[in-house]
């Protein structure tokens, strides 16, 4: 039998006019043979990067068996633009069968192999240029403030002719939703996999049944379409949807051809250093501060959400043992006959690195200490708050940081620009030694200015460090408020369920460390 093989990639097609039936038909004029004794192997649409083409591998099989004869192909390019994937191609079939081009003589003998190889480098060559400027215009084009592709972020859409994306209402809602369930559940969720729960027990969409339901994908989970935990973390840590979308950030190289891969052989998404990521505007769906808010809580989801334990405890996730490091969680034991409510640190089960060094404090004495402070922290910066605002106005000037940060920036230009100067005065005084500088005297005013710039480096970098913490107080601040009001509105602390009472604690507090000889300590976001 005859094996005639083809292959077209989508750019191919349209840049070089690889057709596969033009591929086809000339290979089928190079055989001459009766219909009957070909088989066509064709794989459409599929990168000659990779072994793993569906065709290419049905190909190899009869080859194994032995039912192919004479394997023909258009041009060594379309077997494959990898030369070493094409020398071991060439290799398999020269054991089993004939190979023939139609664009060139093929043979075994080291001419035949040497031209080979070089068609095969070339075409590998190609392809690699192809790639890379490919690579180098999408990056350009992200550089220039273009997104150059649909990424299919959850609450926009994407305006090709601008090259942006764009706010979609109907999806931002869901987004604001998600973000409002995780920061303000108001009982009605609890974590981040009763949000998913929340979102497909009221039909909403996700992602993939939109584009589904338009046409854009045949894809249908097995499951159907369900919101899973993982979708909803993915959303509440999109740094997109407070405005920063990032481009360049993935490294895909070589994935084309997972699908055709074993699971244990697919090649892995990895994440590209950080100086490579390409920062392009986007409409922000979500304000900093919150999303900001949700960064940190993300970090406490798993320990507050780990589990559901039979008995509800105020302060389940926020307490840690402040003389051994371990968690303390609630817990119902007996003392003195009596079963009693109390946390502790000691860890009974079976593999447990720390057992922890038996601290334990009943739960009603701890509970009410910590919600009284919270309360008491609420009255107090309520009144501060509204003192202030009665009395002061708002301040938007410049920090004395961010004023010395610029003119520390001017200082060091001025550094690079001399330290050229003194280059060149160098080169100079080395060709000429009986100049007015001696070489050594501008080799240490070289010496000085490395010096000087090393000293505002480090001052400027201390005062950068220094507004980020006023920041960070500022951030600190800014939730508490939003707390207290949310607080306020609720009417009676004493109508609060555990739950709401929950939730207003873990706004607010990190963790809640708590020391045998009864000291505690209070760890805010």
């Amino acid at each position: 039998m005859y094996a005639i093989y083809a292959r077209v990639s989508t750019e191919e097609q349209a840049k070089k006019g690889y057709s596969l039936q033009d591929q086809v038909r000339r290979c089928r004029k190079k055989i001459d043979a009766p219909s009957n004794e070909i088989i066509e192997y064709i794989d459409e649409g599929i990168s000659g990067e990779f072994l793993e083409r569906p065709q290419l591998t049905r190909l190899r099989e009869d080859l194994r068996k032995g039912i192919i004869k004479t394997v023909v192909c258009l041009d060594p390019d379309r077997l494959s633009r990898d030369l070493n994937n094409a020398l071991i191609l060439a290799n398999e079939i020269d054991k089993r069968a004939e190979l023939v081009f139609v664009n060139g003589d093929y043979d075994k003998t080291p001419q035949g192999r040497l031209f080979f190889q070089i068609r095969g480098a070339i075409a590998e060559f190609e392809k690699a240029t192809i790639n890379m400027r490919m690579s180098n215009g999408r990056k350009e084009k992200a550089r220039n403030g273009k997104v150059v592709k649909n990424y299919h972020v959850y609450g926009y859409t994407y305006n090709k002719e601008a090259g942006q994306m764009e706010i979609y209402n109907p999806e931002a809602e869901v987004v604001r939703l998600i973000f409002e369930l995780f920061t303000n559940p108001q009982g009605r969720v609890r974590g981040i996999n009763g949000i998913a729960h929340f979102l497909t027990k009221h039909r909403i969409p996700t992602k993939l049944q939109i584009m589904f339901e338009a046409g854009k994908t045949k894809k249908v989970p097995k499951n159907g379409f369900v919101w899973h935990k993982q979708v909803v973390r993915q959303i509440l840590m999109n740094p997109a949807y407070k405005g920063e979308f990032y481009q360049n950030r993935w490294n895909t190289e070589g994935m084309l051809g997972n699908k055709f891969r074993d699971k244990e052989d697919r090649i892995q998404m990895t994440e590209r250093p950080r100086s490579e990521w390409i920062r392009v505007p986007c409409p922000a769906i979500i304000d900093a501060l919150t999303f900001d808010f949700v960064q940190e809580q993300l970090k406490e989801a798993r320990r507050r959400f780990a589990g559901q334990q039979r008995n509800q405890y105020l302060l389940s996730g926020l307490l840690r043992c402040g003389d051994c490091g371990n968690t303390m969680v609630g817990r119902k034991s007996k003392n003195w006959g009596k079963y009693v409510f109390e946390y502790s640190d000691v860890k009974n089960t079976a593999g447990a690195k720390h057992k922890g060094c038996g601290n334990r404090i009943a739960c009603e004495k701890l509970d009410s200490f910590v919600w009284d402070t919270f309360i008491n922290l609420v009255v107090t910066r309520g009144q501060a708050a509204a003192e202030a605002a009665a009395t002061v106005e708002g301040d938007t000037q410049r920090s004395f940081e961010e004023i010395e940060i610029e003119r520390i920036e001017n200082e060091l230009q001025n550094i690079v620009a001399q330290r050229k100067g003194y280059y060149t005065m160098l080169a100079q005084a080395m060709a000429n030694p009986k100049g007015i500088f001696k070489p050594s005297e501008i080799e240490e005013m070289i010496r000085e200015a490395n010096e000087r710039e090393e000293a505002l480096t480090k001052e400027r970098d201390e005062l950068a460090a220094q507004i980020e913490r006023y920041k960070q107080n500022q951030f600190t601040e800014e939730i508490l408020s939003e707390t207290i009001e949310q607080f306020l509105a609720e009417g009676s602390p004493e109508t609060l369920t555990l739950e709401r009472k929950q939730e207003f604690l873990r706004k607010v507090f990190r963790e809640i460390r708590v020391f045998d000889n009864g000291k505690v300590e209070f760890y805010k976001f």
